[in-house]
């Protein structure tokens, strides 16, 4: 695995913890943002082929 695809799939991880724990507080507004940017990432991901697995 190179670094681009260990970094963007570590990012994913992290944004889908930051979301799950956004949504737990009632943070609507952190969730919105964190959901953009996991939409983001995983665009990023698929645009560059690489695979992305639901984790959540």
């Amino acid at each position: 695995m190179d670094a681009f695809t260990a970094g963007i799939l570590q990012r994913i991880k992290s944004t889908e913890t930051d979301l799950h724990r956004a949504r737990e507080s009632g943070d609507d507004f952190l969730a919105e943002v964190e959901q953009a940017e996991l939409e983001d990432l995983r665009r990023l991901a698929a645009e560059h082929g690489v695979e992305v697995g639901a984790t959540r």
